[in-house]
């Protein structure tokens, strides 16, 4: 066995690579030994075409039998072009850490393995990852295997590229393979990864342009963690960029990058939903172009419209007498409007702190109604500590597998630590807005706000000032609590006292995915699908970026990295489906 006295990392690594695959054939008894009791294991198509990760040494080493076993893994090396071996760490444990490669019978694959000492001395792995890299036959044609345009230079009487471009985009003689719901991240990162793979594809958006889901959100709104981490496929932001990316800036370079990327982009069309036809294996899909219907029928339909779509306006007694507008945060644009009025914003997430603060900066009297404890952490440096790894000099690719290589639980326990050192670093702020009546949360088990993020899609502010100026009291605070009901010129307190209000806004969020899924597709299709987003029994989101109990029907979500980084993997399984390597 390996001896963790050996500072030859890169041996250790493939000491124990080489006995590993030599296990693989003696099944969970073989394996056991190069395991921790507390292992984890996490696999990205490379066993069995699903995301999923197993806990523990025995349900680790009983799932890699079995699901590796038909695979066939070989030739398990360390790649000299990658990171190299070396110590680290990580959730607040020192580990050996290693990229590796290897083969299967599906295509090249990759994974990362961390070793930890045993009690008795040698190198046992704590957590292995293993993912599909590309399918054998079907690799992305890039650098040295690009296409050569050679059809579209050397054939004169023939069309050139444009016209095949506008031929592609038109879809008038067929039908896509796959319809893409949405052109944000999400919808572009899936588009141009399936587009790589040859899969024929179709995005549609009911915005006038691409980017526009960004482009029409409120003044002020910039990307709130650094570009280092936000590139999207293929196509990273120029080195030249800020570090926090503008909306309108970036909402340009999605129009751009849907150009270069030769995506087929249908932009003022409406989904209007679906119903999958069994015998054909094919979806009957609606959308409205120009005010014109069209029957579409792709295989495989990707919703790529976000976390959450569809505003959610609490039912607030009385609101109806309220005589001034009352906007949703998604409705809200530009505080120059109400210069020199007064505003109430219910809400206490990113959304209602940033309007809150762009209504007081045009001029605006300001009060916010807090509905429940929120988690605050300073932008700088506190909301980008998780986020370290990618400005750490490491390649873009070396980084995103190290982050989809750890587990839920360590996951779990990475961000307890981070925010810990985040409400050390942010106390003098947090004891402000505490003196000054703010309820604050630090996630369930003190996770911090991506756990919110990723169980609840929000909950959390990231701080650009605004708390600064509720804790001065430059912006009113009210909590919810202690709010009586309505007036028709703001709202009147438990105490007797009225603050009075020009304008509403909502910051109240949005439903999830589930409720747009039952107006789109019925009642039974949402029920087969069940819950998207947050985590399931196998410590993976719910029903994202993998196959679902209803045929054909895929989602995608979550923030750039999260779109750059499985987009890659949704569209190697809706290939593998388009060359029936995954059954129905």
């Amino acid at each position: 066995m390996l001896d963790a006295t050996d500072m030859n990392h890169a041996g250790l690594v493939q000491d124990w690579l080489d006995e590993f695959e030599a296990a693989l054939a003696g099944g969970p008894e073989a394996l056991r030994g190069l395991f921790l009791e507390d292992c984890h294991w996490r696999d990205v198509l490379a066993g069995d075409w699903q995301i999923r990760t197993f806990s523990g040494v025995s349900a680790v080493t009983t799932a890699l039998a079995a699901c590796l076993a038909e695979t066939r893994p070989a030739a398990f090396a360390q790649p000299s072009d990658r990171v190299a071996a070396g110590p680290v760490s990580r959730a607040g444990e020192d580990v050996l850490e290693a990229i590796f490669i290897f083969t299967s019978a599906r295509g090249s694959c990759e994974g990362v393995l961390r070793l930890k000492p045993a009690a008795d001395g040698t190198m046992k792995a704590w957590t292995l990852l293993t993912a599909l890299n590309q399918i054998s036959g079907h690799e992305e044609p890039l650098n040295e295997t690009r296409p050569t345009g050679a059809s579209n230079a050397r054939d004169f009487r023939g069309p050139n590229w444009l016209d095949q471009r506008r031929d592609s985009a038109a879809f008038a003689d067929r039908n896509p393979n796959v319809l893409v719901v949405g052109c944000g991240q999400a919808g572009l990162a899936i588009a141009a990864r399936l587009v790589q793979l040859g899969v024929d594809t179709l995005v549609v958006d009911r915005h006038e342009r691409i980017g526009d889901n960004w482009r029409k959100r409120y003044h002020a709104l910039t990307l709130h963690n650094k570009t280092q981490a936000n590139h999207l496929p293929y196509m990273p932001f120029p080195p030249n960029w800020p570090a926090y990316i503008p909306k309108d800036k970036l909402a340009n370079w999605f129009e751009a990058y849907a150009e270069a990327m030769e995506l087929n982009v249908w932009t003022e069309t409406a989904f209007e939903g679906g119903t999958y036809d069994d015998a054909a294996g094919r979806w009957n899909a609606t959308v409205v172009k120009n005010g014109y219907s069209r029957l579409l029928k792709p295989r495989h339909v990707v919703m790529a419209t976000g976390v959450s779509g569809i505003p959610f306006c609490p039912d607030m007694v009385g609101l109806d007498v309220f005589k001034g507008p009352v906007l949703h945060a998604s409705e809200y644009t530009d505080g120059e409007d109400w210069r020199g009025k007064r505003a109430i914003v219910f809400g206490t997430g990113n959304s209602g702190h940033d309007i809150a603060q762009d209504l007081w900066s045009a001029g605006a009297r300001v009060t916010m109604v807090q509905r429940r404890p929120t988690l605050v952490v300073q932008v700088e440096p506190s909301a980008q500590l998780p986020y370290a790894l990618y400005w750490s000099g490491l390649p873009l690719e070396d980084c995103d597998l190290i982050t989809i290589s750890m587990p839920l639980p360590l996951q779990r326990r990475t961000h307890q630590l981070l925010t810990e050192d985040a409400r050390r670093q942010d106390k003098p702020l947090l004891d402000r807005l505490e003196a000054a009546g703010f309820r604050l949360d630090f996630g369930e088990d003190d996770t911090g706000w991506q756990m919110k993020y990723l169980t609840r899609g929000g909950g959390y502010y990231f701080n650009v000032g605004c708390s600064d100026l509720i804790a001065d009291g430059s912006i009113a605070l009210v909590q919810n609590d202690d709010v009586r009901g309505f007036t028709p010129d703001g709202i009147r307190l438990n105490d007797g006292r009225t603050v009075d209000a020009d304008l509403v806004v909502l910051a109240t969020g949005y439903h999830g995915q589930d409720v747009l899924i039952r107006r789109l597709f019925g009642d039974v299709v949402a029920d087969r699908v069940g819950p998207i987003w947050g985590f399931g029994d196998e410590q993976e989101l719910r029903n994202m970026f993998v196959r679902t109990r209803q045929q054909g029907l895929w989602f995608i979500a979550g923030s750039l990295a999260q779109c750059r980084i499985y987009s890659k993997y949704l569209a190697l399984q809706i290939k593998a489906c388009e060359l029936g390597l995954m059954a129905p």
